[in-house]
């Protein structure tokens, strides 16, 4: 049993990353013969694409993925720690598998991903949700058969707090037959003040340029239609490495593949350079959207954030990045930051006036137990109601702006990828280059393919379209 140790996720050195080729040992290859698996994911990109490996690993067992979770004789549970929200929403859900384990003694559960890392998390479970057989962290998803074969009644618990090593070869059940999520880097060591993931994660990682590429080939050749590059901080793509290449070298690579759209998310602003975005400029195929956060417009903020950089060097990168023809940029914001002041929030108001932002996600903070911002929050005076009135009149706003977006699309012909059905009869759905959705008639043999649509109405988060034929 190994229990997680934040102290021990925190520490980093100079040690040489590890590189491991995944193989299903035989003996495992029959576990789930005639049995049923469902996963649940809570967060972010690189969860759901976690996800996506555990139900691969799953399937090369035997297991059958089932649809409906109480019918299920294994249910795993892949968390978020981000924010409190997504703890709440797992909780309950552990709640509620506790009430299904009464009636269905044998069903197995399993709890894994970032609020696996957290030593607070694993104790909880350990005195309230006994009726859970094992949890496992980001670190080792690799160990799930040997999990699978060896729980007992007890919780079994196998977290490790390291910096980590890079696994390859991992099977993948993907979600989707013409989009694809590709991870290019693990880990983060920005240390933001008010977050867990570096701890949760382990140090930068990145995969060596010619495995990501051959992953892409291979996408490509089974006809997808878009990737997306994946990371924690993916910017910050092959500083880790020594080779000589970064980010803007791997997009030019994967964009001389050929394949249709190239994505990649999140970029912190620190890291983000020129060459970067000349090359989105240059190449068509990589998509004109940027996900650039924020988080505050205050510099007292930023730097209690220990976010490095100010709110006039986010404004010099924003500008650059708007002489990309076209480009849509969205972002994050917190409010409520321990030692926010009206002031302070004024501020982050006055910087989404100036970007104008497309979209935006925007939270209240919430403490992450183990992080510096959790202990300036113990001495925290704004009130909750202050809060919520902030968040309240900041996403007014950015709905203003959303809207003021899309409208300039009114009558513009897009090029939409078609993802699915929509919740209207005859109507589709799907994504423009800028990452915009799109509703429109037009049936399911259009799903998985690019098409032309000219944007008859706009909303704040969608657009309707007609199929040009």
């Amino acid at each position: 049993m190994h229990l997680p140790d934040l102290v021990k996720a925190r520490k980093r050195t100079n040690d040489e990353v590890k590189k491991v080729q995944y193989q299903l040992d035989k003996k495992y290859r029959n576990i789930g013969k005639g049995k049923t698996y469902y996963v649940k994911t809570y967060g972010c990109q690189m969860n759901e694409h976690d996800s996506e490996n555990i139900c691969g690993i799953l399937e090369s067992m035997g297991y059958v993925k089932n649809e409906i979770m109480e019918n299920a004789d294994l249910i795993i549970l892949n968390t978020c720690s981000i924010r409190e929200n997504a703890h709440n929403k797992a909780f309950g859900m552990l709640g509620r598998l506790k009430h299904l384990k009464e009636e269905k003694k044998d069903v197995v559960i399993g709890l894994c991903g970032c609020m696996a890392q957290e030593e607070v998390v694993v104790d909880e479970i350990l005195n309230k949700y006994k009726h859970v057989n094992f949890i496992f962290g980001t670190h080792n998803l690799y160990d799930l058969p040997k999990l699978l074969d060896e729980h007992k009644k007890k919780t079994n618990i196998e977290v490790f707090s390291c910096e980590g090593d890079l696994i390859e070869g991992l099977p993948v059940r993907r979600d989707s037959s013409f989009k694809a999520y590709i991870n290019i880097i693990y880990g983060c060591d920005k240390f933001c003040t008010y977050c867990i993931v570096p701890y949760t994660r382990g140090k930068q990682r990145s995969r060596l340029m010619e495995d990501i590429l051959h992953e892409v080939e291979e996408l490509k050749n089974d006809g997808y239609q878009e990737v997306t590059l994946l990371g924690q901080n993916v910017n910050a793509y092959g500083k880790d490495l020594g080779l000589g290449y970064d980010l803007s070298d791997l997009l030019i690579k994967v964009a001389e593949t050929k394949i249709p759209r190239v994505r990649f998310i999140t970029s912190h602003p620190w890291d983000f350079t020129d060459k970067m975005i000349d090359v989105i400029k240059n190449y068509p195929n990589i998509m004109p959207y940027v996900h650039l956060p924020l988080q505050s417009g205050s510099d007292k903020v930023l730097k209690l954030m220990g976010r490095r950089y100010t709110s006039s060097e986010y404004k010099e990168l924003f500008d650059k990045l708007k002489r990309i023809p076209n480009i849509a940029i969205t972002t994050d914001i917190i409010v409520g930051f321990p030692g926010e002041t009206k002031e302070d929030f004024d501020k982050t108001i006055e910087m989404v006036n100036y970007c104008k932002y497309d979209s935006a996600f925007t939270f209240i903070y919430s403490p992450r137990v183990g992080t510096p911002a959790a202990k300036l929050y113990e001495n925290d005076t704004t009130s909750q109601e202050e809060k919520e009135q902030r968040l309240y009149e900041l996403n007014n706003l950015i709905n203003e702006y959303s809207l003021f977006n899309n409208s300039k699309l009114l009558h513009t012909t897009q090029k939409v990828l078609v993802e699915g059905l929509s919740n209207k009869d005859e109507e589709v759905y799907g994504y423009t280059e800028t990452n915009k959705l799109v509703n429109f008639k037009g049936n399911q043999d259009l799903i998985g393919k690019i098409v032309k649509v000219k944007i008859i109405d706009a909303k704040s988060f969608s657009l309707d379209g007609e199929l040009v034929e």
